[in-house]
């Protein structure tokens, strides 16, 4: 599966048939390669099991076939946002916020330029 999404042509075909069916001549349409080509890039589609292929009459309908893509999706996932990600940013937010609050000054406790005022007055 992984070498019939490789090839920038054929991710455009699936982005095609995202929106439903076409014929083999609706997408050849969308391309500045020869139908024959065309044609190769969506029987390879098709022996991935990415599209499946409809007879009607004497022209061919393609469309997504959502099965595999499920599988797919659940391996992308694991580069997304490696394990743990979120709890380490969460921690660190908390480290954040509690070294804020340690470092602002208590009410109580005179700024340096305000002992020197108290002197001089």
């Amino acid at each position: 599966m992984a070498g019939a999404i490789a090839d920038p042509v054929r991710r455009e075909i699936l982005v095609l048939l995202r929106d439903g069916r076409l014929s083999a001549g609706e997408v050849a349409e969308h391309f500045a390669i020869s139908r024959p080509a065309v044609s190769r890039h969506l029987r390879v589609l098709r022996q991935s099991g990415l599209v499946r292929a409809e007879l009607a009459g004497r022209q061919r309908f393609y469309t997504l076939d959502p099965e595999p893509f499920g599988e797919l999706v659940g391996w992308l996932a694991q580069f997304a946002r490696p394990a743990g990600w979120e709890h380490r940013l969460d921690a660190l937010e908390t480290e954040v916020y509690r070294t804020r609050r340690e470092r602002r000054p208590s009410p109580d406790v005179k700024a340096p330029q305000d002992i020197g005022e108290e002197n001089t007055a």
